[in-house]
């Protein structure tokens, strides 16, 4: 789970707005543009949301992804995000090497990977709007950042601390990065709810938390959930292999391991 952590001061020109949707609270904070532009970007971007939720829960019967499963569609016949989001879950299978699935006992399931890369789709469109010089997007404490809030001050972010609620394992600064992302996995919040793809079974490793940073939320939200399922010392080494990737893993016996940029991101 990660917060927006806000500075001494805020920008005198900001839209916010809270959204549930997925289950979850979408936070949007945009800084800068024409305040009309921006709200009638905020209401695209959310509808985007919804639209999301609508074509890939598997709590829906009658969603896309739902009759997809059952055999009732094919692929073509789906929304064209359908087939974007399946190609992107079978890449980060792929360089998982299959840590990281959009399958859950044998069905297709790219719940996974939908949250992260609906928000960062939700970021994008509205740092487009002419004018905005900042946009934060945090689906349920995954969130993507794109530009600053304000000049000379970056977004920064706090890691919740899974073993001392209410406390900060760590912030991250997205100082001198015009986009940047961070992702956590862990049991603190949902439980045991990550899936060892290789026994269909809550994954058991000595992990409580992986947190991820890097550019794309898209990918970072599903290298945290592969790597929380590898466990410690596997999945570290494997996060060490990813470019652009930088992380924080917390042990149940509260070790703390870090990928080696990390500490170029806390602040």
């Amino acid at each position: 789970m990660a917060d927006t952590v806000a500075g001494p001061a805020e920008a005198p020109a900001a839209v916010r707005h809270a959204e549930e949707v997925m289950g979850t609270v979408f936070s949007f904070d945009v800084r800068g543009g024409d305040a009309r532009a921006v709200r009638e970007a905020l209401a695209e971007a959310v509808a985007g949301l919804h639209r999301a939720d609508a074509v890939f829960s598997t709590y829906r019967e009658d969603s896309e992804v739902s009759r997809l499963a059952r055999g009732e569609l094919t692929v073509a016949e789906c929304a064209p995000e359908v087939a974007e989001v399946l190609d992107l879950a079978a890449e980060a299978e792929r360089r998982s090497d299959g840590w990281f699935s959009p399958r859950y006992r044998g069905a297709l399931d790219p719940t996974g990977i939908v949250k992260g890369w609906a928000a960062e789709r939700a970021a994008r469109l509205l740092a487009r709007v002419a004018g905005v010089r900042g946009v934060s997007v945090n689906g349920g404490g995954d969130v993507q950042m794109l530009g600053a809030p304000e000049p000379h001050r970056p977004w920064r972010v706090g890691v919740s601390d899974p073993l001392r609620p209410g406390g900060l394992a760590a912030v991250i600064s997205a100082a001198g990065a015009d986009e940047l992302s961070v992702a956590t996995s862990g049991t603190a919040e949902r439980g045991a709810h990550i899936v060892d793809p290789r026994t269909g079974r809550p994954a058991v490793t000595d992990l409580v938390s992986v947190t991820v940073v890097g550019p794309r939320l898209t990918w970072v939200d599903c290298w945290a959930t592969a790597a929380f399922a590898m466990g410690s010392r596997a999945g570290l080494e494997w996060l060490e292999s990813l470019p652009e990737a930088e992380a924080l893993l917390i042990t149940a016996g509260d070790e703390v391991r870090c990928t080696g940029g990390l500490a170029a991101r806390l602040g």
